[in-house]
């Protein structure tokens, strides 16, 4: 029997782009610089780090896995590379980079990773061992991660908008909740 993971995993890797476009492309400046928290990232912030992500995180890793096993650990990646590198693109050039580099990623996930190579182990610098399921499945729940982050800078700009609704509305609730963040 086959193993549905990879093939759902991807359904879901290839929406994200779109999911992105759809959600930031268009909106006026008014919307878009908010961070999601304080010190934290606004949408175009999250659109680079995904970017960052396609470039140096997921693909690369999947290859150390299937060419290396646990022997080699993954090389580190650097969360912040797109503050730098995307000072001067505007927001529709980085979403569209971002969906050419995923629509790359995943033509060269289906050709690496077949379901047999699922159970396959990789060593993470700080995590030790992790198998292939494992980073397929972070790689997915890493852009709803991020998505989710996207949506809550676009509420927090208007944080203070909404008045006494505030108190009925969990997303501006949550950037106020340092507990509520991940590390």
């Amino acid at each position: 029997m086959t193993d549905p993971f990879l093939q759902e995993t991807t359904a879901l890797l290839e929406r994200t782009p779109r999911v992105v476009r759809e959600l930031l492309e268009g909106l006026p400046t008014s919307w878009l610089g908010t961070p999601d928290k304080a010190d934290g990232w606004t949408p175009r912030d999250v659109v680079g780090h995904l970017i960052s992500a396609e470039l140096e995180g997921w693909i690369p890793r999947v290859k150390i896995i299937l060419e290396h096993g646990p022997d080699q650990p993954f090389t580190s990646f650097d969360r912040f590379a797109h503050v730098e590198r995307d000072r001067e693109a505007s927001l529709p050039e980085l979403i569209d980079r971002f969906a050419e580099l995923r629509a790359e990623s995943l033509r060269r996930l289906g050709a690496l990773v077949t379901d047999r190579d699922m159970d396959r182990v990789g060593r993470h610098p700080a995590l030790g061992g992790v198998t292939l399921r494992q980073l397929l499945a972070t790689w997915a729940v890493h852009d709803l991660d991020h998505l989710a982050q996207a949506y809550a800078a676009l509420a927090g700009s208007h944080d203070l908008a909404v008045g006494p609704w505030k108190a009925y509305l969990g997303i501006l609730l949550r950037r106020d909740d340092p507990s509520a963040q991940p590390g």
